[in-house]
């Protein structure tokens, strides 16, 4: 039996029209419930980091990195913060300066007062006087280029309690793993990256190992899954980071032999394992 997925009780309409999940009449079409059940299936992995942050502090805060229309702010913000956690704050960090004056607008006339949207790069976020020293939850779903990468590095300054990444495209491991082919030659493991169309899709399967390393260095436990329900989009890697332990000395040490035997030293300061 198929499941279907209607509007929550108490949900706000306007705010799904905005949104387009509901037609302007109210109604839902086949692409409607597709999108509703993404919405869902993305809060059921979200909903209990926040009532967990929430145990310590009834201002639980989340940043929402390449936030874009603040898709994912907006329905947090509707289907949590509104009733139980109204001391909380979302934060949408957006470099696009018209989508940052749209969900202004939208958080104003949906009476959404506990939703903040800064015209910041990831990285420019980092050292904003705007946001707190900690912050319990970063996002970061589909944020192109490096932006995942500073996102991490946000999370690891602010000490965040939990990550949650949908990684995107990032050419960078990719174009190191071109430019120095011909040093890793050696290795039979270069025949991973050997043909072009290869070099892409390990490149890119690489970064998001080189990414867990990172965080399981910084004390992170992991859990790396397929975001269901997201079919439309090649991009559908979930990563959720709970800091729980210690620093792990071996992730550390085996994220520099991979750095090493791919011939991507370059690239240690981007997936680095020390605040110094």
């Amino acid at each position: 039996m198929t499941k279907t997925y209607e509007v929550r009780p108490g949900q706000s309409v306007e705010l799904l029209k905005e949104l387009h999940i509901l037609t302007r009449d109210g109604k839902m079409n086949q692409d409607s419930r597709r999108k509703l059940k993404q919405v869902y299936h993305l809060f059921q992995f979200i909903e209990p980091l926040l009532k967990e942050a929430q145990q310590d502090s009834p201002q639980v805060s989340l940043v929402d990195h390449g936030a874009g229309k603040s898709y994912l702010g907006f329905i947090l913000y509707d289907l949590f913060f509104r009733e139980h956690a109204p001391q909380g704050r979302i934060w949408g960090i957006e470099t696009r300066d018209e989508l940052v004056k749209h969900s202004r607008e939208l958080a104003a006339r949906l009476g959404f007062g506990g939703m903040s949207f800064l015209n910041l790069s990831v990285a420019d976020s980092i050292v904003s006087k705007e946001l707190p020293e900690n912050i319990d939850i970063v996002t970061a779903l589909h944020a192109c280029d490096t932006a995942t990468d500073d996102a991490i590095r946000f999370a690891l300054k602010k000490q965040a309690r939990f990550i949650v990444l949908v990684p995107c495209c990032q050419a960078e491991v990719a174009a190191a793993l071109r430019k120095n082919k011909n040093r890793s030659l050696k290795s039979p493991l270069s025949e991973l990256w050997r043909h072009p169309i290869h070099t892409r899709e390990f490149g890119s399967h690489l970064t998001n190992v080189l990414r867990c390393l990172q965080l399981e260095a910084h004390g992170y436990q992991l859990n790396v899954t397929e975001l269901v329900g997201w079919e439309h989009s090649m991009k559908n890697e979930l990563i959720i980071a709970t800091r729980k332990n210690p620093p792990s000395l071996r992730a550390a040490a085996r994220l520099t032999e991979i750095l090493e035997t791919t011939g991507l030293e370059e690239l240690s300061e981007r997936f680095f394992v020390s605040e110094a």
